[in-house]
């Protein structure tokens, strides 16, 4: 538990407290920090977790693309635990971990493929205020993967941005899930401007 957050964590209590540790531990080997801030409000907590659930069924767009697009929203909003907690999932995924530990550094990292690149330009157009995506991003992204993808894209960055915003504004942060599996820490975000 950091102990930077806004919101003292509640203790988790009761028998749906119970489960949800255990779930939590079985899922992550840990009970994350966030889960004793949201548990102040168990409809939110639930509610987000429902929509998380469904989100991870989704399957009309590359698994790489939708983790390094979420990845992408939580450097540049400068969310730690997602960062930290889609890093972890990439390793559980088996996706590529060399490409996903440089994402906060994308632009200047020659690992990723045009295709690659322009999910992370289009992910973080989206995250910026006002958001910044072009007609152009969209008809180029929409005829390399079609509009189901770019539908099912779209809507993972958007949870991206929703998740990733409630936790920064919450204060909170990494739980160390990617320290826990061994794998090395992310670079920091790069200082470079987040427009395409």
């Amino acid at each position: 538990m950091t102990a930077s957050t806004r919101i003292p964590a509640a203790e988790i209590t009761g028998f749906k407290g119970a489960v949800v540790k255990r779930f939590a531990k079985k899922a992550l080997g840990q009970v994350p920090s966030s889960l004793g801030v949201y548990w102040h409000n168990q409809k939110v907590l639930m509610g987000m977790t429902a929509v998380g659930g469904k989100v991870q069924k989704w399957d009309a767009c590359d698994e790489q693309l939708k983790s390094f697009a979420h990845m992408a929203v939580a450097s540049q909003v400068g969310c730690s635990w997602c960062l930290d907690f889609n890093y972890f999932e990439a390793h559980n995924k088996h996706l590529d971990l060399s490409k996903a530990h440089e994402i906060p550094r994308w632009r200047e990292s020659d690992a990723f493929s045009a295709l690659e690149r322009e999910v992370l330009a289009y992910a973080e157009a989206m995250t910026e205020t006002e958001p910044a995506v072009t007609d152009d991003m969209v008809a180029s992204l929409r005829s390399q993967l079609g509009d189901a993808a770019l539908v099912e894209l779209t809507a993972v960055i958007a949870f991206a941005n929703f998740t990733t915003r409630a936790n920064v504004a919450l204060g909170i942060e990494s739980d160390g899930f990617a320290t826990a599996c061994g794998l090395k820490p992310l670079p920091a975000r790069s200082a470079v401007g987040s427009t395409a």
